[in-house]
């Protein structure tokens, strides 16, 4: 009757893994090395993040729906996991049914930007004119099935309009083209579009959160035109299901405590995070909550991966 209680309480007794899906210099990746470096502090066992990219996240998703169920490898899971589940046709895997949820960390609110020769300056008169100039406004997300592009598709069915999603490659080119004019508008990560809004090369009109974001408190949020609206950035930690459950709530006692630290607090901050310190029952149904969200959204739109 003793094993799995004792395997939790001298969990870990080696290295963990804590698998991404998009690597580099990202959010994702970021939030993964902050908790991480943390839980290794804690515990004093390395908790060491391994990119796995490729396929919107579907990839390192994948790698660890095949690990063991024992809490050595883990999932940065994020908002593709949620958007991914009706964008894709054929997983491997099914993200509610095969992960539990362990732990969440941070929301990001996004931003909708124009360039300053936008003849509209608040959202109200972004709406009124793409309803005066249907299918001629083109507005820029950093792809197919990004938060951002189902967060424009959002934008269209509450508000009623007609516009046009041009996906780029990444935010690179869609700043770019939004500079000079080519695009009229790009939803993007409010922490990626900071700069240009801060030296006034683009013009907020609205970040699309529930509230109007602390590191933007000017900025009215989409919700206030159009009530209900909410589009976010989420990033949390899963695992495998079956992993034991005094693992998980180990896991999610001391992840919950590294939220707490104002480090990593004003890290999160300056990426305009806004903490989800939730037990794995709350992170599961926000999840669920998630994923039935978008399933709506890309039925609307009609999305499908490439």
């Amino acid at each position: 009757m003793l094993p799995r209680p004792g395997f939790a309480e001298d969990y870990p007794t080696r290295p963990v893994r804590i698998i991404e899906g998009f690597g580099g210099g990202g959010t994702p990746a970021l939030v993964s090395r902050l908790v991480g470096q943390w839980l290794s502090e804690r515990f004093g066992q390395p908790f060491v993040v391994e990119s796995r990219t490729g396929a919107g996240g579907n990839i390192a998703t994948e790698a660890v729906a095949a690990a063991p169920a024992d809490g050595y490898t883990l999932l940065g899971c994020l908002t593709a996991n949620s958007i991914n589940a009706s964008l894709y046709d054929n997983l491997d895997f099914d993200f509610i049914r095969d992960f539990a949820p362990v732990a969440g960390i941070a929301r990001f609110p996004m931003v909708l930007l124009v360039n300053p020769a936008f003849p509209a300056d608040t959202l109200a008169g972004f709406i009124a004119y793409a309803k005066a100039n249907p299918g001629k406004l083109d507005i820029a997300s950093p792809g197919v099935g990004t938060p951002m592009h189902v967060a424009i598709e959002l934008l269209k069915m509450m508000a009623g309009i007609d516009v046009v999603h041009v996906p780029y490659r990444g935010p690179g080119g869609a700043f770019t083209d939004l500079l000079a004019g080519r695009v009229q508008a790009f939803i993007i990560t409010l922490s990626t579009g900071l700069s240009f809004i801060r030296s006034g090369k683009l013009r907020p009109l609205a970040v699309t959160g529930a509230t109007r974001a602390k590191i933007l408190p000017d900025i009215p949020s989409v919700s206030e035109i159009l009530p209900g609206f909410e589009a976010v950035s989420w990033d949390g930690i899963c695992a495998r299901r079956g992993t034991p459950d005094a693992v998980i709530a180990k896991l999610n006692q001391n992840i919950t405590a590294s939220l707490a630290d104002p480090q990593i607090v004003a890290r999160l901050a300056d990426q305009g995070g806004e903490i989800l310190a939730v037990t794995p029952a709350e992170f599961g149904k926000f999840i669920a909550d998630d994923t039935a969200k978008w399933a709506k959204v890309v039925k609307f739109s009609g999305a499908k991966a490439n």
